[in-house]
């Protein structure tokens, strides 16, 4: 079958609630309670967002997210009663999207599902469009570095090397790329890529480390993505 949402969470009850919840605004949700059940779900079924838990009975929600982005595109958002700094990293280290904590608003959380869903949609839509129309990538040149972004594949290139990109990483740097050589304040960056302002400092900051990682010569004196303290980034042009 195929659901919008999958809750995976070893409080039954809150995560029954919660699927009940998100049904009543029109949200198919689905729930399971274990690693091995959310493995199970994935072989019969599709969701097109996961809320994940940390602390499962069988194993832990860190394992989950990895082996997931392994073999899926899809948003996937934390929700524990973990509060420190380190698990929200490891988090968004291992491919989340977003950490909400327990107890959690409904309605907030009913906002970011939605928020995640419509982007996911969009972004597929776009991507389907592109392929069919054989649009040829966009392209930047960084001085001696030829920085290319192919919507096609959801890729970079860079100086003729291929970099897949997963989909945040690739909307955020198609959104520095399209106000290249301006400084991108991270409101903006929020709406444009995250389409809300709920996100933290601490989501951007993993999501830019990770282009980064992949993008610059050395990620810790990075001349592509550069901070401009206190307010955004900058795609530099002239480098």
């Amino acid at each position: 079958m195929q659901y919008q949402v999958l809750i995976v969470d070893d409080e039954t009850e809150l995560a029954k609630m919660t699927a009940e919840y998100l049904t009543m605004f029109d949200v198919t949700a689905a729930c399971v309670y274990s690693v091995a059940e959310c493995f199970d779900f994935f072989k019969k079924n599709t969701a097109e967002l996961v809320l994940l838990d940390i602390n499962l009975g069988d194993g832990s929600g860190f394992q989950v997210c990895k082996k997931l982005r392994e073999e899926y595109d899809l948003p996937i958002l934390f929700i524990s009663a973990r509060q420190s700094d380190d698990d929200v990293l490891a988090a968004l280290t291992l491919g989340g999207d977003d950490y909400i904590k327990k107890p959690y608003s409904m309605s907030v959380l009913l906002a970011k599902v939605k928020v995640n869903l419509k982007r996911a949609s969009a972004l597929r839509e776009a991507l389907s469009k592109t392929k069919g129309s054989g649009e040829s990538s966009q392209t930047a040149e960084q001085g001696m570095v030829s920085l290319t972004l192919d919507p096609a594949t959801m890729s970079a290139v860079r100086n003729g090397e291929q970099i897949p990109l997963k989909a945040k990483e690739f909307a955020l740097l198609n959104c520095l790329y399209e106000h290249r050589g301006t400084i991108v304040k991270k409101e903006q960056l929020f709406d444009e890529v995250w389409g809300d302002t709920f996100y933290t400092d601490g989501t951007l900051n993993v999501h830019i480390r990770k282009l980064r990682e992949k993008l610059e010569d050395d990620p810790n004196e990075p001349k592509l993505i550069k901070t401009v303290w206190g307010t955004g980034y900058i795609l530099e042009t002239g480098v």
